[in-house]
């Protein structure tokens, strides 16, 4: 698998924060968003090939239990598969942080499905193509329908609450499962727009997650 990144870390947003996960980042996605914290996943895909042997070996070395495949885009990784199956085998439980774009037959205890808003939408030659692919109902009913989920937005301005209640009425997601997180990288922009998220969540019933790995690590790789 084209691996960006094994690390060990606290799981930094959504139902499950602080939990302790080993992180598997797969490099590659079909999307290009405007906010992108990870542009070496998806801009500038780069990594390495691993084995699934070694990407085992390193979980069942430092995990206590739970891991996370995250990207980029995980769900198009062409080993996704044989890959889940097998953490699931070694008894972890498994979360798979995916745009809801693509499915995928994965054994999966957690689907963190964070749908793209259009206020991920980048300018320039990929603005086209990502605007097309951002949003798949199809899919996301079906990953909504075979998974346990939460549905994750990434806020970044008030007007993004109309897309988020749409959504979640097509897809008949029930307010607990609708996590509101502010855009942002460093302290004082997830604070500044933390405020008025957490309103929104409070008006609508949602759960607000901040992002925990960047208040304790800062906006950096490998946490």
């Amino acid at each position: 698998m084209f691996i960006s990144e094994l690390f060990y870390s606290v799981q930094g947003e959504g139902s499950l924060i602080g939990v302790p996960s080993v992180f598997i980042r797969t490099s590659g996605c079909n999307l290009r968003c405007s906010w992108c914290d990870t542009p070496y996943t998806s801009w500038r895909p780069e990594g390495q090939h691993l084995s699934l042997d070694q990407i085992l070996d390193y979980t069942q070395q430092n995990s206590t239990g739970y891991t996370v495949v995250t990207g980029g885009e995980p769900m198009m990784a062409p080993e996704i598969v044989a890959l889940t199956r097998a953490l699931r085998e070694h008894g972890q439980h498994v979360t798979i942080e995916t745009a809801g774009t693509i499915y995928a037959p994965v054994a999966c205890d957690l689907m963190s499905i964070s749908p793209k808003l259009s206020n991920s939408t980048p300018e320039g030659e990929w603005s086209e193509r990502h605007e097309r692919r951002r949003l798949s109902e199809e899919t996301l009913s079906r990953l909504t329908t075979e998974f346990e989920y939460q549905l994750k937005f990434v806020v970044s301005r008030p007007e993004d609450l109309e897309e988020i209640v749409d959504l979640a009425k097509k897809v008949s997601a029930p307010p607990k499962r609708v996590i509101l997180m502010p855009e942002g990288t460093d302290d004082k922009t997830l604070s500044d727009r933390g405020r008025w998220v957490s309103e929104l969540c409070k008006r609508h019933g949602f759960r607000f997650s901040p992002r925990l790995h960047v208040h304790l690590y800062g906006n950096r790789r490998g946490v």
